[in-house]
């Protein structure tokens, strides 16, 4: 059974990512789903990808606008490229994205589904029938135009789907999972809930049942031309349907830096002092790279709450911008260096779990554990504090944007405009 996890509204951006954020946001994706399925299985990573508030999260802490629209193209992108090599081993495949990629989705589950034994050709109905209840049966004003569907050898699956609505420029994510449906078109989502966008027909609500049989027998009776011309004598009906109960439901700010309303301060101060006073003790070789290796460890306390935090410690995705910055400079330059040793420390610590040996990966759980144990009396810097002494030090520790690297302090404003 599946059903409607969750939705989010996003400010609608444009512009592409750069492949050298492209390049690590597919290396640091793959392995941070690796390290998911190696602590919770395949079905609990599905389930997060089907929260909007983790998405958002995982795609923030990978340097990408922490709130645009954007994060679902990228996120996705960089899954399919990332775990589609891994997939034999990991036993999960990432099909669909934007575009023309999302009216191939059938035919890969199809294949994918002949390769490894599940019924390709029902999962490829499922993801017609999804995208159909999300456009044609829930009129919200949002036109799909990505289909992400990301499914295991044993069939449980997970869609991500992102519609926009070019006059309010906002774009609308819908989650789904594979939990819980009785019927694509009798009230297959827990709820729909968002920004009002304007009047929505749902004909997917179990109240509308005669309605959908009422139309399938005009439809037969008197045909498309003679129902044009009977609605068009009809006046429209103005009474509002009963508000339905509530889904998680994201709604991203349109300002694009990071702001302390944007973050829970004491969840972020938790992460530093957590890095503070677990790095000595479990990175003790990491933090013998001069400035890098403590900047690191911080890095690493945000990427491992996105690992194993639980659903309520998401509400604010913008904290997650705080690890590796955003491609925009917000909240501050991509800090490469920081992103490389992040990558480098997931995948040695994933590696070496395979083989049974569970210390690095177990430093990493550790290292989360620590952060929610001391948020509760920490204190720290403001958020503003903090901005500016990653941007401080951003030259030091490769950092780059859309706008190019990141010059020193004292160097003229104009370096900025380089190219990256």
């Amino acid at each position: 059974m599946a059903q409607r996890s969750g939705s989010a509204d996003l400010p609608l951006h444009g512009g592409r990512v750069p492949k050298w954020l492209g390049d690590r946001m597919t290396r640091l994706g793959a392995v941070m789903c690796e390290a998911i399925i190696h602590h919770y299985g395949r079905k609990e990573l599905l389930r997060r990808l089907a929260h909007p508030f983790w998405f958002q999260s995982f795609g923030a802490v990978m340097g990408m606008d922490w709130h645009s629209s954007g994060i679902t193209t990228s996120v996705v992108g960089a899954l399919k490229r990332g775990l589609t090599p891994l997939s034999g081993e990991l036993g999960i495949h990432v099909c669909g994205g934007r575009g023309a990629h999302s009216r191939k989705t059938p035919h890969e589950l199809a294949a994918i589904g002949e390769r490894i034994g599940f019924d390709g050709a029902r999962l490829a109905t499922v993801s017609r029938l999804v995208a159909k209840v999300d456009s044609a049966a829930v009129q919200d004003g949002f036109d799909l135009y990505l289909h992400g569907f990301i499914v295991t050898d044993d069939g449980d699956w997970v869609v991500v789907q992102q519609g926009m609505n070019g006059d309010s420029k906002v774009a609308r994510r819908y989650h789904w999972l594979s939990e819980g449906l009785k019927s694509f078109v009798d009230q297959p989502h827990a709820a729909i809930e968002g920004t009002n966008q304007g009047e929505i027909v749902n004909l997917t609500d179990h109240r509308a049942e005669a309605s959908r049989q009422g139309q399938l027998d005009l439809l037969q009776d008197l045909g498309p031309d003679r129902i044009l011309r009977e609605f068009a004598a009809l006046h429209p009906n103005t009474a509002s349907a009963p508000e339905q109960p509530l889904l998680p439901h994201l709604v991203m700010p349109a300002h694009h830096d990071v702001r302390e309303s944007d973050v829970v301060m004491r969840r972020l101060h938790g992460n530093m002092a957590a890095a503070a006073e677990r790095g000595p003790e479990d990175f003790s070789e990491l933090l013998l790279v001069p400035g890098v290796g403590a900047r690191t460890v911080r890095a690493l306390a945000l990427v491992a709450e996105v690992v194993h935090g639980a659903p309520c410690r998401f509400s604010d995705p913008g904290r997650f911008s705080l690890a590796h910055g955003g491609k925009d400079r917000h909240p501050f330059p991509v800090p490469l260096k920081v992103y490389d040793e992040t990558i480098g420390v997931l995948k040695s610590a994933v590696q070496k779990a395979r083989l049974g040996r569970e210390e690095e990966i177990g430093a990493l759980k550790r290292l989360d554990d620590q952060s929610r144990q001391v948020e509760r009396y920490v204190t720290g810097p403001s958020l503003k504090e903090i901005v500016a002494g990653e941007f401080d030090q951003s030259h030091l520790l490769g950092g780059r944007s859309v706008f190019g690297w990141e010059p020193a302090p004292d160097q003229a404003p104009a370096e900025l405009n380089k190219k990256a």
